[in-house]
Order: C-alpha cells, then structure tokens, then sequence
C-alpha cells in the first residue's frame, strides 16, 4: 500500500476565504519514506499576524513562492493512486479539494485515513495527541511543529508506527476493531478499510503470529489473578533500628546515583516519621517545596511495615500524586531497599474497568453516541491486550464523549457478581484489593479513606498507620464524603437506565429474556412489570418539573454572579422560602411513586435470581440491581434536601444561568468536620502522619490542628508531635517579590476598569521583560477573561503569546504543556492552577498574583462556618478566612521555585498585604525570599537587574 502523508498551512481555517501558505507531502510506500515534497505558496493576501506567530512564515518567505497552481501540478502525479493520510484530515482534506477544483482537477476520491483517529486508537494511554507532543513522546524529530514541511514529515513518520502496531495486533482485536468502524458514521474515513486490508494479509500469512492471551473473544495483557503463585519475598535480615536500615539504603543510592547530594531537610522528615511510627504517635509536619517528602516517608513506612509484619497506608489527595508514587518513587524504592516488599496502589472502585458490563457494551453494540462510543471502544479493546490494571487513569478518554462511556462500564459494588462473574479471575478492581492485602505499604487516595470509615473499614484492608499527603485538602475531602451531591442527571441516569424508551433499557430486556425462559414464574413477572413502565415516566416528569420549578424560583431571578459564575442559593435549617411546601409537595409525589417502582422491582428481583439460570439473565439482573441502590441513595438524599432540618449541615443549591435547569445542584455538608475526623482517624489508629509543603500559618499548626480535630490534650499527652521543615532552596537568592505600592485597589466606584487597566500594562510590560514565561493567577474567572483579550493584543506586537484557561482551553495539563513549549507566552489560570502545577526550569521565570485567594465570604460553607465560628464568640475572619486564604498564597508562591537552580520574580497585584494589618500573615508566611515594594513604573528596571546573569552584572560593574 501506497500513502501520500499531507500538511498543510493556512491563512486561517475557511476553505474558498483562506489561503494555503505551504505544503507538505511525503509518499510512503509499505513502511518506508519513498519521496517527500515541501514548497511555499504565495497567497493573494498578507499572512495574519497570529499565523506568523504559530508558524513561524512570513510575507518575505511566500513573496516569491510558486502559485498554488503550480504546486497543485507538482503534487497531484506524486499522489497518483495513494491513500490520502493526514493529522486531523478533515482540514487538510477541505483546503485540498478547494485547491484542486480551482486549479481544474476533479476532488480526490481516493481512499482518507487520519492520524489523529488512529493515534487515539492504538495508543491509547498517550496523555495527548498533538502531534508535537506525539512526536515528541514518540522519539520522532520534529523540529519546526507548525511548518507543513516539518509536520508532515512528523505525521509520516508516525503513521509508519501506527502500520507497524496494527501488524503487531492481535487478530482478534484487528476482527473487533473492524466491526466497530464497518458503520455510516465512518464512512468519511476509511478504518474498516484498512483493518479489512490487514486482516486479509494475516489470513494469506502475512503479519506477525498471534501470542496474546484470548478470553471470551478478547485479547488482554493481564494474567489471571485469582490461584496465580508468587514468590512470597524474602524478608531475613530486616534490621530492627530505621538508622541500620537507611545505612543500607544510602549505601545502594550512593552505588546507584553518583551525584546522590543529602538533603539535612529530608533526613530529618525520615527520622521523624519513623519515630511517630514506631512509638504510636502522632505527627503534623510541613516539608517545604525541594524536601522531598515523598521519599522521607516512603523510606521509615517501608522500614517499619518490614520491621513490624503491620500495613502501612498513605493517602494522596489527587490521583496525579498517587501515579507519581507508582511510576516513580516505589519502582525507585524496591530498586534500593535493602529487604524486598510488597507495595500496591488501591482506588476508588468506579477508576476500574468492570470487564463483564465491558464485554456487554460491545457485544451488544450499546453505543448512544455512535461515533464517539465506537472510538472510545475500541481505545479499550486496544488498551485491554496491554493493561495490568484495567485503571481509567491510563486512558486518554478526553476525546468527546469518553468519560461519558467509562461510567457505562466501571465496576462498581451494587452490580458486581464476584465469584458467579466469568471474569472474576481477571477482575481488575479484585486484583486491585487482592494485592493491597498482600502489601506491605499501600497507596490510597483521600477519597477512598473517607469512603472505607463510612464502610466501617470493609474496603481497605486493616491498618493501624497512616500517612496523609497533601494533608491541607483532608478537611474539605471530609466534608465532601460526610456530605452528598445531587445533580439532574443523579435520578435520570438510573431512570433512563431502566427505560429509555418503551424498546429499550434494562426493563424492556428483562422482559424480553423473562417472555422467554419458559418458567411459569418468570413468564407471570415479564407481564408485571408492564405497568411500571408509566410510573418511571411519571417519576422522570415530576422530576423534570421539580428541577424546572426551582431553577426558575431560585437561580433564575437572581442577580447575576459578581464573577460570572454559577449561581449559589443557601437553604437555612428552621427558615426555609415561604413557598417550600410547593417543591416539597413535587418532591413528596417523587418519593411515593419511585419507592413503588423500587419495591415492586425489588421483589422481581429476588423471586427471578431463585429461578435464573441464564449468564445472561442473571447478569442483567444484577446491573438491574445496582441501578435500583442507586436510585435508593438518590431518593433518600433528595428527601433529606428538601426537609433540610440539620442544623450541624449547610444546604444549599448551585447554578449556571447559562445552562438552565439541568445545570442546577444540590448540596449537604457538614459544617464542622473537625469531631468526625477525630473520631474516624486520631481516635482509632495508632500512629498517623499528616504533611504537605503548606501546614502552618506564620510557623504556626493551630488553624490545620482545629480544622483536623487535634486539640491541645493531644500535645500535653505527647501523643502529637509538630514539626515545620524550611526548604532547602535559597529562597533569598532564587525569588524577588515585588509589591507595586501605588497599585489602585478595587473599592469605590469605577474602581474595577482603573484596576483592570493598569494590570493589563503592568502585566504587559513584566512579560515584555521576561519575554513570557509568565503565570498570572487569579481567584475569578470574570477578570481572567477581562485582562485575556486586553493583554493578548498588547503583547502581540511582541511575539508573545497569551494562554488562558477556559479560554483556550479548559484542560489544565493541554495549556502547561502548550506554554513549556511555547518560546514566549504568558499563561492565565484560576483555582486549578494554585496548586500541582509543576514548571520547572527556564519555562517559569514570573510568577504573578493578581488578588490574594480568599473564598467568597457569601459562599454557604463559608458562611456556615463563619456562623458556626462567631456562636463560640470567635472571629470567623481571623480564624478562618485568614488562614486559609494564606495556606492557598503559599501554594501559589510555591509554583515559581520547582528546583535548586529556578530562579524568578513574583509579582503582588493586591496591595493589601502591605496596607493591613492581616497582610503580614501572607508576607511572613513565605519562605524567606526577598521583598521589596516599590512604584509600579520602576518595576520593569528592577525585574531587568534581578533577572540579569551574576556574571553579567559583575562585569558591568567592573567598567
């Protein structure tokens, strides 16, 4: 098979408005680069400015280039009788046809197939599919991205990859993936074809022999779990004191990483966890940014699950952090420990795939969203001949509507068969929990420990230690998981599961399988259930007319968010709306009518399952049965919504006025979590470690000790210990904080526009300094996209571009990947960016704080606490929004020194930490860098001479 490889670029994105600039096309024959072609154009009109700066062409380049005529003649013999390939195809393919009529050629008819489909395809663990970033992972040089000439030879290169996979699949899986892609709505581009082509080699004996494990007609990488035998490690000569064990330890560093440094900062953390481990204590520790926590309590968690025989837990807030510790630090700890162990990282059940509900999906062609669904299944046929861990977080699944489809089919409790599941040998969550309870130190996430204590501890295996990471986000996960959540979609989900309409859903298919079993019993229930037919219609309407009924009350007159966006409406216990009784009353006729559905087909249930003996019967049965639980939680907590008479929980619903009623939420959380945590962790294990880089509030635990549950009996009883830990970085010589004093403020009338203004030309001229490499956070989205289009123009004559999030786009990794390989953009980002963005190096030298982060004081959790707070004649503002608002500063300080040889400038915009008297808890809450303030014109100079080389400066000084 032949391919002609095209790219090319455009002044812009019309076909027939917009011109091509330059072409790009190689010819591959078989697996090898037969030809390649590059040639400018020269258009008709003057190149764009922002296309000069994406890619790099100038009016100068094309002003002598041939015509698109012209090249049209060179191209069209070169594509002969090719197969049309290119990185998303359909533009390509657009201007192409344009270029070929116009220059009186008839449209290519020939065969198209697009890189981008079959990257996502048959790599479907790649975090993105840019084609630099591909290139990139890949090993594919590609030197000038955004240059047709450089970029098709990148997609070139690439495709002969895709075509060396595809000859390495399983036969199996080339069959599966050609019956997903043989259906009109990829008649576009032709999958089925080229699957068919090399499907037809491997029958006629070309291509590689099948070696893959096959089980019910799928190809997977994972070996039964289940009776499989391990080499139970060997643990002789554990040595008894962690000092003898990390002796070892340093020992084998020292062999493996010649340039091994110790970090004083970082062997003190270990020294301390060990002790609180070993002595049943309790410890509160903050490691500053470089410490290197992750090693420090990895290395004594490991040392005494050895030493002891006892499990070890440690929890991370974000997923992110708990993949770090798999793929980085524990391959890194079983390379160096003296004594082999045993680790393993457990999730919450939904991140693995239920393989049964899998197999049931695709064999049974269950795809709503056809298009997006058939892409997205066969990503997972592809992924399931490679994956060990059947974990969502290896997929990339933000192409359309992917998420949408893991929740179809992730295993979750209410609908698992366990041991009756044909797949339970090679059940991915099983195998999860089996190797946690044969671990020795376990990975976890927050989410899940809080999940475990409201399971009375049946998910987790038994542990006596624990270890939080990113411990400043254990209260607000707390108060997430002894709250709930419901959103429209909480009760319809399960509706439409049950009926989507009068053919299909899960009631229509038991009826159907029940008409047909011959069984007297199951033939009476397949008539019975007939009538609930309309009732889940009635429910599904009266919810519909409740959601309706509040938004418009509620979320429809209210004023517009001062931010721009959702809107938030707070439900006091004891002082509900005068016209509660109207919602209550919908609500009322909800609870009635579910609860019959929900009783009648609980009873069908149980009587079926006793007379079943079909798989597939029994399995639907038992999808059937998790939607009904699910539903059960969904209606339970609605009701508890509507009485809202808890006066220990804030209620409150949340809207965006853009997205109408089905946007609208409702929410319950506990307002003080602190007695729950006590009683959960402090009070039931016997030694837990809590850290995180940003603990204290000027070197002081008191605000993270009240909102954790620890009291000063804790301390008196040395049953906890404190320990602050400074960074090993140099903060003095690494970090300048400038404070523009003469920056306007934001009170007063017309005082928004003054501030908007002078931040846009300060912004302007600091980037211009920096050329770029510039992070500009905020604490509102409204002013993100205020100062976006302002500081874009102005820094466009400048080259440098402007990033904004959810304004270019909502993925945070896609823009901080976007901005590292940028050579000069300034990057906007709000809540998300605060904190886990890593940027280290020569990408950040400036890092800007536009407000200070504190929560909106109008926000129901806030202003329940502030309540809760000022009932103890406390002051909420010094308690609570101060201390917090500072430990979010500090994490947003921490974005700019990532390693020993960062150095950089942040910029305070918000001048109150210097003109009130809370602002010193911000400034002195840093890790000791240099402040200065001064007038906002003289900032530009003193960035220039704190950015300027030492070496530089010492001979200027020296003439």
């Amino acid at each position: 098979m032949k391919f002609a490889v095209l790219d090319l670029e455009t002044t812009g994105d019309q076909p027939g408005r917009d011109e091509i600039i330059q072409v790009g096309l190689v010819i591959i024959n078989g697996f090898n680069i037969e030809h390649t072609y590059a040639s400018f154009v020269k258009p008709s009109v003057a190149i764009p400015s922002f296309i000069r700066t994406l890619t790099g062409i100038t009016d100068e380049m094309v002003r002598d280039a041939p015509s698109i005529e012209d090249v049209v003649n060179d191209i069209v013999p070169l594509m002969g009788d090719c197969v049309l390939v290119a990185h998303n195809v359909g533009f390509d393919l657009a201007f192409l046809q344009r270029a070929l009529t116009d220059s009186g050629y008839s449209s290519f008819s020939g065969r198209v197939l697009d890189t981008l489909d079959w990257l996502r395809v048959l790599f479907p663990t790649l975090t993105s599919y840019q084609l630099s970033f591909v290139a990139s992972v890949m090993g594919v040089r590609h030197d000038r991205p955004h240059q047709a000439d450089s970029d098709a030879e990148a997609t070139a290169r690439l495709w002969v990859m895709c075509l060396e996979k595809l000859n390495r699949l399983p036969m199996i899986t080339l069959e599966r993936l050609s019956f997903l892609f043989s259906h009109p709505d990829f008649s576009s581009t032709d999958l089925a074809w080229l699957l068919g082509e090399l499907i037809e080699q491997r029958v006629n004996g070309g291509g590689e022999e099948d070696s893959a494990r096959v089980y019910r007609q799928f190809a997977l990488g994972a070996e039964d779990w289940l009776n499989a035998e391990e080499e139970k490690p060997d643990r002789t000569g554990v040595p008894e004191s962690f000092g003898d064990y990390y002796g070892d330890m340093k020992e084998r560093i020292r062999a493996a990483l010649p340039d091994y440094e110790e970090r004083p900062s970082q062997e003190r953390m270990m020294e301390e966890v060990a002790q609180a481990l070993s002595d049943e204590r309790h410890l509160v520790i903050e490691a500053g940014t470089g410490t290197g926590k992750s090693l420090g309590y990895l290395v004594p968690s490991v040392h005494y699950a050895l030493s002891s025989g006892e499990k070890v837990i440690v929890s991370t807030h974000t997923i992110n952090l708990q993949e770090q510790l798999r793929s980085k630090e524990l391959p890194m700890m079983h390379e160096l420990s003296p004594v082999p162990f045993r680790s393993a990282v457990l999730k919450g059940r939904s991140h693995y795939l239920c393989l049964r509900k899998f197999e049931h999906k695709v064999n049974g062609q269950d795809f709503p969203n056809e298009r997006d669904d058939r892409i997205t299944a066969a990503q997972m046929i592809v992924w399931l001949g490679e994956t060990a861990h059947g974990d969502e977080e290896e997929l990339n699944l933000s192409g359309g509507r992917g998420p949408e489809f893991w929740n179809t089919v992730a295993s979750d409790a209410d609908s698992c068969l366990n041991r009756a599941c044909p797949w339970f040998k090679t059940c991915f969550y099983h195998r999860a929990r089996y190797e946690a309870s044969a671990a020795d130190v376990i990975i976890t996430n927050h989410s899940l420990l809080f999940t475990d204590a409201k399971a009375e501890h049946r998910i987790l295996p038994a542990y006596g230690r624990l270890v939080v990471d990113e411990a400043h986000h254990f209260e607000e996960v707390a108060s997430q998981h002894l709250g709930f959540e419901l959103s429209y979609f909480s009760i319809v989900s399960g509706l439409l599961a049950l009926l989507k309409d009068s053919r299909t859903g899960q009631l229509p298919l038991l009826q159907s399988l029940l008409s047909q079993s011959g069984e007297p019993e199951l033939l009476g229930w397949s008539e019975r259930l007939q009538p609930l037919f309309q009732n889940i219609v009635r429910v599904k309407e009266s919810w519909d007319e409740l959601y309706d009924a509040m938004y418009d009350r509620f979320i429809g007159r209210a004023p517009q968010s001062a931010d721009g966006g959702p809107v938030t409406i707070r439900l006091k216990s004891g002082n509900l709306p005068a016209d509660w009784n109207t919602f209550a009353g919908i609500e009322d006729n909800i609870y009635l009518t579910l609860t019959e559905v929900l009783k009648t087909l609980d009873k069908c249930l149980s009587e079926c399952k006793e007379k079943a003996d079909d798989f597939g019967l029994d399995s639907l049965l038992t999808d059937i049965g998790g939607t009904l639980k699910n539903l059960y939680r969904s209606r339970d907590a609605l009701r508890l919504f509507m009485k809202a008479n808890d006066e220990n929980t804030v209620y409150w619903m949340e809207a965006s006025q853009h997205f109408k009623a089905k946007s609208l939420r409702l929410y319950a959380a506990p307002i003080d979590v602190s007695r729950l945590i006590r009683e959960y962790f402090w009070e039931r294990k016997d030694s837990i470690v809590m850290t995180s880089a940003t603990l204290t509030v000027e070197k002081s635990f008191q605000y993270v000790k009240d909102q954790l549950g620890l009291d000063a009996e804790d301390e008196k009883e040395q049953r906890l210990h404190t320990v602050q830990l400074p960074s090993p970085f140099k903060y003095r010589d690494q970090a300048l904080v400038l404070i523009p004093r003469d920056f306007p403020g934001l009170k007063g009338a017309n005082a928004e526009p003054q501030f908007l203004e002078r931040l846009v030309e300060s912004l302007r001229d600091a980037a211009v300094v920096t050329n770029g490499k510039m992070l500009v956070l905020f604490t509102s989205h409204k002013m993100l996209k205020q100062v976006h289009a302002p500081l874009k123009e102005a820094l466009q004559p400048h080259a440098i571009h402007v990033l904004g999030q959810s304004v270019d786009s909502g993925n945070r990794s896609k823009l901080t990947r976007l901005f590292m390989q940028s050579p000069a953009a300034v990057l906007l980002g709000t809540s998300s960016f605060w904190e886990g963005v890593d940027i280290p190096g020569q990408a950040l030298s400036c890092l800007a704080i536009v407000r200070l982060p504190f929560q909106p004081p109008n926000h129901p959790i806030v202003e329940a606490k502030s309540e809760f707070l000022k009932a103890r004649n406390q002051n909420p503002f010094s308690k609570l929004s101060v201390p917090q608002a500072v430990i979010r500063f500090k994490q947003g300080f921490g974005r700019l020194v990532r390693t020993a040889r960062d150095r950089g400038i942040v910029l305070i915009y918000d001048t109150r930490v210097i003109e009130t008297s809370y602002g010193k808890h911000f400034l002195y809450s840093l890790p000791g860098p240099k402040i200065e303030h001064l007038p906002c014109d003289a900032m530009p100079k003193r960035m220039r001479e704190w950015l300027e080389p030492p070496h530089a400066a010492g001979k200027e000084n020296a003439t």
